[in-house]
């Protein structure tokens, strides 16, 4: 798949852009705060709904506009698609040829994104909240379903805690059928999220381990593992893994009633690295775990080609001068020749690699952009 046209209005610091790109490596070069990663971004949003850098959709509206208009031109397997993102102060719409989709679940997952940009290095190093948050993007292009319980999941878990910390402050009586109707609920949402989470982790896993061996010249075996925050494991079915949930649940509630909070469920999960038995982000060293990052990208790539048919989107954010000449390599390699692929860059000086020499370059300067032919 790809994308050959983008247009924004009023979007960041553009106030209308209109740009075509090729199918192939698209390499957008620019000083820092002209507007390459805002470009970058606009793909992003374009297939996802929401950016990769803000929770808030209000940043992404230009100043003292009413509101920001993303379009785009998508081909796939399916043919030609037309997407459209617009944001106001009322909140958010999304399109697909001019039908605007009421759930998110219906229009993400239409076109695939890969994003790499520094702060996927802390994959490894940072904290289970990034973790999470890169189950929860990556599951939810391929597995819609996924966003639909992990959506209901987040809403029951903010009404529970909401009503756990009326209890604590004593805005509300402690009432035990009420507590029990929102818990099983949750657990409902949490089962199937946790599920499709082992499911997740075990394919990516797949693609990962001989990417990351070959990576570090076969001397590396990386092993990845979900960490549930509630007794459960991959082997249980369905029916089992609900009991154990309630088990704990049950168990907490004295302490939940105490805290205020929900303590246990897939909110607050973890992934654990494993390189040759040990764990990385304890004793790995910093080229391990940029090995490990980019082993898990490169490994979502073949993982969406796998499971729609055909290679996702790429997005490089300013992260070529974040890995070595031999990592560099291995990425261009990797993608040359099948996956679109959006760079951005202060400067491509010292990286000779053939698929640069290649790529259709853009300049950004101040909000606009020169097709540098």
């Amino acid at each position: 798949m790809y994308i050959n046209q983008i247009t924004l209005k009023d979007y960041r610091n553009y106030d209308q852009l209109d740009l075509t790109f090729e199918n192939k490596v698209n390499v957008i070069i620019g000083e820092n705060a002209q507007g390459k990663t805002n470009l970058m971004e606009a793909v992003y949003v374009l297939a996802m709904a929401k950016s990769h850098r803000t929770p808030r959709d209000k940043e992404l509206i230009r100043w003292d506009q009413p509101f920001a208009k993303i379009e785009g031109n998508l081909h796939n397997r399916n043919g030609p698609l037309q997407m459209e993102v617009v944001f106001s102060n009322k909140g958010k719409k999304v399109r697909i040829n001019r039908i605007e989709k009421k759930r998110l679940s219906d229009y993400i997952g239409t076109c695939n994104i890969v994003m790499f940009a520094p702060e996927d290095l802390n994959l490894v190093k940072g904290s289970p909240q990034v973790r999470r948050r890169f189950l929860d993007m990556e599951m939810g292009q391929i597995h819609p379903v996924y966003l639909y319980h992990l959506s209901q999941y987040h809403k029951v878990l903010k009404q529970r805690n909401q009503w756990l910390k009326d209890v604590q402050q004593r805005k509300q009586k402690p009432d035990n059928t009420m507590l029990d109707v929102i818990t099983d609920q949750l657990i409902t949402s949490a089962v199937s999220v946790i599920e499709k989470r082992f499911s997740f982790i075990r394919k990516l896993e797949k693609w990962a381990k001989p990417i990351h061996n070959e990576i570090s010249r076969g001397s590396e075996v990386l092993s990845i593992k979900y960490i549930p925050s509630i007794n459960v494991s991959e082997d249980m079915d369905l029916s089992t893994m609900r009991v154990k949930i309630e088990e704990d649940f049950h168990r907490l509630r004295e302490k939940e009633l105490i805290r205020g909070t929900t303590i246990v469920g897939p909110h607050r999960d973890d992934l654990q690295f494993l390189v040759n038995d040990r764990d990385i982000q304890t004793y790995g060293s910093q080229g391990q775990q940029r090995t490990t990052a980019l082993s898990l990208k490169l490994a979502e790539i073949e993982l969406i080609h796998e499971k729609v048919g055909e290679y996702p989107i790429l997005l490089l954010d300013d992260v070529l001068s974040e890995l070595d000449d031999y990592r560099q390599s291995h990425l261009l390699n990797t993608i040359q020749g099948k996956v679109q692929t959006f760079v951005t860059t202060t400067s491509v000086e010292g990286i000779h690699h053939q698929t640069l020499q290649e790529a259709q370059m853009y300049i950004v300067r101040n909000g606009s952009i020169e097709v540098k032919r």
